[in-house]
């Protein structure tokens, strides 16, 4: 062999030498890389001293980025956290969490006075719900609330409940009903409406001899107790 030939062929030996060193340093660097790479656990529902704690052997900083309302979380705890769990991270990185500030606090508005109707309204614009709604009779108008639980001024969770007592206005006045039977029609239907009693019904009959315009049935019986808004049934002879 010449000696240009053993020049050569040594300078292409040189040349896989480098090529096959390059290639296995390559590879031995890509495994020392990916044996460094961590595995980030789970870090919802711990506190950020908890998760340090747990990261800290294998050097990864936490870093708080935002605080958030929450109400399934606790307030302090890890809400979420970027890179998610599962990521595989090296060393020296830092974790980005976000903190629950636990259920968002709302003042109970006054709603005594108002409508049913609008203090559900008012309930919805501020982040809260309407809850059992109970009624009494009392001096203040139908419909109106007499009393609110919790009160107004109450610091509470949003979506919590509003119980409310609502009035039914006053009660109605009750009367007994009297006995009309064998009295004239006119003279009754005249008490009636004098007292305030407007809803009646007349039918006549043909009764031999009973003169007209004699009442000889009534419902309600007499005695019984009756309201200004019942209606009242008269026969009446012909």
């Amino acid at each position: 062999m010449s000696l240009s030939a053993k020049k050569t062929n040594a300078v292409l030996l040189a040349l896989l030498f480098l090529v096959l060193f390059f290639a296995s340093a390559d590879i031995f660097s890509q495994l020392i890389y990916r044996s460094e790479l961590i595995n980030l656990p789970d870090l919802s529902g711990k506190t950020v001293d908890e998760a340090q704690v747990q990261l800290a052997e294998k050097r990864i900083r936490i870093v708080t980025a935002e605080t958030r309302f929450d109400s399934r979380v606790e307030k302090g705890r890890i809400l979420a956290q970027d890179p998610a769990k599962g990521s595989r991270i090296k060393p020296r990185r830092t974790v980005m969490v976000v903190i629950s500030r636990g259920s968002e606090q709302i003042e109970v508005p006054r709603l005594e006075g108002r409508s049913l109707e609008m203090a559900a309204q008012i309930l919805r614009t501020a982040g809260l719900r309407r809850g059992r709604v109970s009624q009494i009779h009392g001096p203040e108008a139908a419909g109106r609330i007499i009393a609110q639980d919790p009160p107004a001024g109450t610091i509470v969770g949003r979506s919590s409940a509003v119980d409310f007592l609502i009035s039914r206005g006053k009660e109605d006045e009750r009367y007994i009903m009297p006995d009309f039977i064998a009295k004239s029609s006119e003279s009754a239907l005249r008490r009636l409406r004098a007292q305030g009693f407007l809803k009646y019904v007349v039918n006549y009959a043909w009764y031999p001899d009973i003169g007209p315009g004699i009442i000889l049935k009534q419902s309600p019986v007499a005695g019984s107790l009756i309201l200004k808004r019942n209606e009242i049934h008269f026969e009446v002879s012909r």
